[in-house]
């Protein structure tokens, strides 16, 4: 069975009540469940994470190494400004699928530029909260 860490970074916990014209009204909580939901259906273990703190999300990128065989991230903020989320990801083995609800380019220059797109497998945006089920999915039919 794949073992796959799904993190969030900060603001993510807001899902919901921030900026819903952008996001959506799709809370964290449901996003997890939708994504424990497709998990048992793929046949996959997750471990679902949040932090508002980037040393927080590099200690966890540190851990999959031996917690997780694949990981799903979306790094929020982050994405444009982590190079310590990016290095911390360039010591995982393992696929790594960046995911944004919102379409990052077509959105404003600040936001069209992830440094964690450089180190990904692959990048999902715009998809709004179907983009981690789309992640799960790509994981589990990955060799």
């Amino acid at each position: 069975m794949k073992r796959v860490m799904i993190l969030n970074g900060p603001n993510l916990n807001m899902l919901g009540i921030r900026e819903p014209h952008i996001y959506g009204t799709t809370t964290l909580a449901e996003v997890n469940a939708s994504c424990e939901e497709a998990a048992a259906k793929l046949g996959l273990k997750l471990a679902f994470h949040q932090s508002n703190h980037e040393g927080v999300l590099v200690d966890l990128i540190q851990s999959a190494r031996q917690d997780a065989d694949a990981i799903v991230i979306n790094p929020a903020g982050l994405s444009f400004t982590s190079v310590s989320i990016m290095d911390a990801i360039k010591t995982f083995e393992g696929p790594v699928l960046e995911v944004h609800i919102s379409n990052i380019h077509a959105r404003d220059e600040y936001h069209r530029h992830s440094k964690i797109s450089f180190v990904a497998t692959g990048v999902i945006c715009g998809l709004g909260p179907f983009g981690y089920i789309a992640a799960l999915h790509a994981i589990a039919n990955m060799k």
